[in-house]
Order: C-alpha cells, then sequence, then structure tokens
C-alpha cells in the first residue's frame, strides 16, 4: 500500500550537516537479516512446488494453491509496502493528518470491498485459467483493445511503484551511513546489490519467495511497531505531550507557503479531501497487479474471504506506525540526508537510530528493507504476468506453450526490475514519489471495466473503453497541473478542485466518476443502436466456483461446456 499524496521537504526542518558516519552495527544486523531472507528467497523454489516452474500458474502464481495464512502474510506484505512505513509517518510528520493518516480508514473500508468482488474474480479465474484482470475482461467481452487497455494501464501504474521500494531501502543506507555521497559507486552500490538477489531469486522461484520472506519481513515489522509504539511515548514525554507537540507544528506558518504547516486534525474545507483520498485508494487498491496476483494464488474463495476477515489486523499496526510520524515531532527528530538536505521521507528510521540502541536500530532497518523486497518481488512478478499474458501472447506470439510464457514472463520480470532500479538512480527521488500518484489515478480508471463486469454485462465494451480513456487524460492533465508549492514541480499532490463540488477532493475520483458518467452515456447510446457487445465466454456458475464446493461442483457438472480438463 502506498499513500497517494507526498511528504515533500518539510520547510521547517533546519538543515544541518549530515552525518556520513556509518552505523556499523545496524549495518552488520541488516546485512544478516536480509542474507537470512536471501537464503529464504532462494529455497523457496521447493515451497509447496508442483511439476516444475514452466508454466504461469507455478511461477507466477504459486500454483494456486496457498491457503490462508500464507495469503494473509503474503497479501500483507504485499499491501503494507516499504513505502507505506516510510511515507505515513513521513506525512503525518511534514503535514499532518490528511496527507497521512487517511490511509487507516482508506484501508479498513478497502476489506469489505475485497470481501464482496475478489472471490467472484477468484472463481471466474480459477473456471478459465485466468491470470490477470486483462485476461477476465478479454474472455468477458472478447475484445482485445479493452483488455490492452486493462494491461498497460496496470504495467504502468506499477513501474513506480516497485521504483518506490527501492527509494525506502535508499532511505534506509542512507541512515545507516551508506548509499550517499558524491560518488556514484559509492551511492549506488549497495541499492545495486540488493536489486541482483532480488532479480535472481525472484526468477528462480516466482511468487513463491515473496510468500516466504513475508513472514519474515511481518514478524520484524510487528516486532519493532510494538516496541516503538510502547517504549518511544515514554522516552519523549507520553501521548498528550507527543500530539501537543504535532498539533503546534502543524498551526505554525509555513515560510514557504504562507499558511499553517498541515493539519493536526482535518478541519473546513479539507473534508472532501479527507473522505475522497480514502474511498478512492480503496477503489483502488486492488485494481494493481500485483494485489489481484496474489489474490489468484489462494486456493479458494473462502480463502480469499478469510483473508478480507482478518488482514485489517494490519490496519491496527498502519495506525501505530503514523502516530510514530507524530513521536517523531516530539523527539525533534531531524532528517537530514548525506547531501545535507531535509527529507522528511528519513524520518522514520531516523528517529529509531536517535531513539534506540544500535542493534535494535538495525532491526528496524532490515524491517523497512525487507518490506521492500516482498512487494517488489510480487510486483515484478505481476507486471511481467500482464506482459505476458495481455500483449506478447495476445498480440506477438499467440501460439506460445506455457514454457515460453514462464520463460517471457521471467525476463521480463528483470526488465522491469531493471527499469525501475534506472528510475531510481536517474530521477529526482521527489519527481519518483510524485510520479507513484499517477500510479493511483491510472488504475482507478480500470475498476468500471473489472468490477462492474463481474457482475453485469450491461455497460458496452466500447463504452468502457472510451470511459477508461476520458478518465485516464482527465487524471493526468489534472495532476500534471498540480505543482507542488516547496519545489516548484509538476505532479505535485494528488488533490485539485473538484467540478461542481468546488472544495479540493483526489483527482483519481473525480476522473473515476467522469469515467463512469461517460461509459453510462455511450453504453446507452451503443445499445440504442444495437452495436455488438462482444461475445461472453463465461456463465453464471462460473462466478461461484470454488475449489472445494460440492454444490458448485455439481452444478458445473450438469453445464459441462465450462469445465476445464481437470475438472472432468
Amino acid at each position: 500500500m502506498s499513500a497517494p499524496t507526498t511528504a515533500a521537504a518539510d520547510p521547517m526542518i533546519s538543515v544541518m550537516a549530515a552525518d556520513t558516519g556509518v552505523n556499523g552495527v545496524a549495518l552488520a544486523v541488516l546485512i544478516i537479516l536480509f542474507l537470512v531472507v536471501t537464503v529464504l528467497g532462494f529455497s523457496a523454489a521447493r515451497f509447496r512446488r508442483g511439476d516444475n516452474l514452466d508454466s504461469l500458474d507455478e511461477w507466477g502464481l504459486g500454483g494456486r494453491r496457498f491457503g490462508t495464512w500464507v495469503t494473509w502474510f503474503l497479501l500483507g506484505g504485499d499491501l503494507y509496502t516499504a513505502y507505506t512505513f516510510v511515507a505515513v509517518p513521513a506525512a503525518m510528520f511534514a503535514t499532518g493528518s490528511v496527507a497521512g493518516f487517511f490511509a487507516v480508514p482508506y484501508t479498513i473500508v478497502l476489506y469489505p470491498i475485497i470481501f464482496v468482488f475478489m472471490a467472484r474474480l477468484w472463481s471466474v479465474s480459477h473456471r478459465h485459467g485466468y491470470v490477470t484482470s486483462a485476461d477476465f475482461v478479454r474472455g468477458r467481452y472478447g475484445s482485445r483493445e479493452l483488455s490492452l487497455a486493462i494491461a498497460v494501464t496496470g504495467f504502468l501504474a506499477t513501474m513506480p511503484y516497485i521504483a518506490l521500494q527501492l527509494v525506502g531501502i535508499q532511505a534506509v543506507l542512507e541512515v545507516a551511513g551508506v548509499g550517499g555521497g558524491d560518488n556514484w559507486l559509492a551511492a549506488d552500490l549497495p541499492l545495486l546489490v540488493a536489486f541482483v538477489i532480488l532479480a535472481a531469486y525472484t526468477y528462480t522461484s516466482g511468487l513463491r519467495a515473496p510468500a516466504m520472506i513475508a513472514f519474515v519481513k511481518d514478524a520484524l515489522i510487528y516486532l519493532v511497531i510494538i516496541v516503538a509504539i510502547i517504549y518511544l511515548p515514554t522516552k519523549f514525554g507520553g501521548w498528550e505531550h507527543i500530539f501537543g507537540a504535532a498539533e503546534d507544528k502543524m498551526a505554525a506558518t509555513s515560510e514557504t507557503t504562507g499558511k499553517p504547516t498541515g493539519s493536526f486534525v482535518p478541519g473546513d474545507g479539507q473534508m472532501w479531501a479527507y473522505a475522497t483520498l480514502g474511498l478512492g485508494s480503496a477503489l483502488a487498491l486492488f485494481m494493481y497487479p500485483h494485489s489481484i496476483t496474489a489474490s489468484l494464488s489462494s486456493s479458494s474463495r473462502n480463502t480469499i474471504r478469510r483473508n478480507a476477515a482478518i488482514l485489517p489486523a494490519y490496519s491496527f499496526v498502519l495506525g501505530l506506525l503514523a502516530l510514530l510520524g507524530w513521536v517523531a515531532i516530539a523527539a525533534g527528530t531531524k532528517p537530514v540526508g548525506l547531501d545535507g538536505e531535509p527529507n522528511a521521507q528519513l524520518v522514520i528510521p531516523q528517529l529509531f537510530e536517535d531513539a534506540f540502541p544500535a542493534w535494535f536500530a538495525g532491526v528496524a532497518f532490515a524491517a523497512i528493507a525487507i518490506g521492500a523486497l516482498v512487494p517488489a518481488a510480487i510486483m515484478s512478478i505481476a507486471a511481467a504476468n500482464t506482459f505476458t499474458r495481455n500483449i506478447y501472447k495476445e498480440w506477438i506470439n499467440p501460439h506460445a506453450t506455457d514454457k515460453q510464457e514462464a520463460k517471457v514472463s521471467k525476463l521480463m520480470s528483470l526488465l522491469v526490475k531493471a527499469f525501475a532500479l534506472i528510475f531510481v538512480f536517474t530521477m529526482d527521488k521527489q519527481n519518483a514519489i510524485n510520479f507513484q500518484l499517477l500510479g493511483g489515478i491510472w488504475i482507478l480508471q480500470t475498476f468500471p471495466a473489472v468490477v462492474f463486469s463481474l457482475y453485469t454485462r450491461w455497460f458496452h465494451k466500447w463504452a468502457l473503453l472510451a470511459g477508461w480513456a476520458v478518465g485516464m487524460v482527465y487524471g493526468t492533465v489534472q495532476a500534471y497541473q498540480v505543482v507542488n508549492p516547496a519545489t516548484g514541480k509538476h505532479f505535485g499532490g494528488s488533490l485539485d478542485v473538484m467540478p461542481v463540488i468546488g472544495d479540493l477532493g483526489y483527482i483519481a475520483l473525480t476522473a473515476f466518476v467522469i469515467n463512469i458518467l461517460v461509459t453510462v452515456v455511450l453504453t446507452l447510446l451503443l445499445r440504442a443502436g444495437k452495436v455488438d457487445n462482444g461475445t461472453d465466454e463465461t456463465t453464471a456458475y462460473d462466478y461461484h466456483a470454488d475449489a472445494d464446493d460440492p454444490r458448485v461442483r455439481k452444478d458445473l457438472t450438469e453445464n459441462p461446456k465450462t469445465l476445464g480438463a481437470e475438472e472432468v
């Protein structure tokens, strides 16, 4: 999960001379734990393995056989990324509750949405062997064009998301005293090594690698957060003092904007921003390819529903984590990079280095770094699966075998990570963060074609394509026009004035509403003109199929035209 708003460099931070000393103990702990997960990553190829990994079902979806607990850790590792643990408290630290704490209610809203629609997507994908959401759209409408639009959107939206996982690792390395400076080799070598290791075990083990590593990642995250939330308030004056310090900072006038620095509690004119950020983010998150990939790896539709019921445990931890941004205010944390510039993204690693013994700071650094590896691996696999199924096989090599698909997907997973690495090395970090805003805007425009189509074919395929296009163009243009007052750069935020309402709101949700309006109007016109809406290869039975549901299996047996060879 990633916050769709940015925490720009905080103008209230005094620029301090960078401490270029290496925290040897913390770095050693980080390296040891990193090596542990590396071994797990390579050994994961044997975890619940089928005959071989020469198919997307096995390499890209773990054989579709992960149970409740494996899926829970995998989804948690997938959705709660390193950038979540960096950006949410950084936003709380820099600008307050509207930019940061909305992430907590949006995850709470998210899980009932998953409970309702993701089980249906799992069932129809199980019946027809779909690997991506674009596969489903292709089968539902027989439309290569609409399927391509969904695939390209998912692929593009995932790229900066992967890059930001590497930014998270960089933040940890910088606070530890490495990965910075003027020498490009000294600055980038640690991240390059982490990339090579990630690429290697993802290539060899597929989705099983992040599934195994997620256990270690989540254990470390829970340990670090629980210790921090108990110990830090006692060290820095208690919660009353912490909230008071945060309120004072948010009320102080920013030298850059001449307005209050941020919001302690959303006030007048901010409720729409808070609400639309929460709702829009909740609708968008499970449209990302990596979210769908993790879900489709489950062994049954009931596994999806059970996870929707227990995943809110992560929301509780996220709420505690967000408050650490305000703890850092009370602690007087000064997040300054090795270049001497203030950088709010470093606030949590810096807080842990300042407040804890070096060995525990190393554990915290490892939790964040490993928290980057899990989602980065899943994201690269999901993007590779999308390219292979919906671009390579659909448009380049329609007769590709399962083995060829797996080979192309493995190679593409390497290219995806390499692109993300280049993105991090060559672009300004603030630009990298801002471009991720487009991911949320873009991916939400696929919601009507995917989710609405799980329940009805009333919408016309060409109307869905037109609505998608209008939403994409509107969202991108509006996001470009938002200028960050601190940096003067475009793509400087995710909020803009909403038409008709007149208050600030999340651009992605405004684009989504326009998308739906265009889709509905064009559907009415196309249906009135009796324009062909394609061929649906699914049936009503497919949306309820489960691996161990005798009733549904009986229904499917009575309607054998949808049965796969293994069920017959």
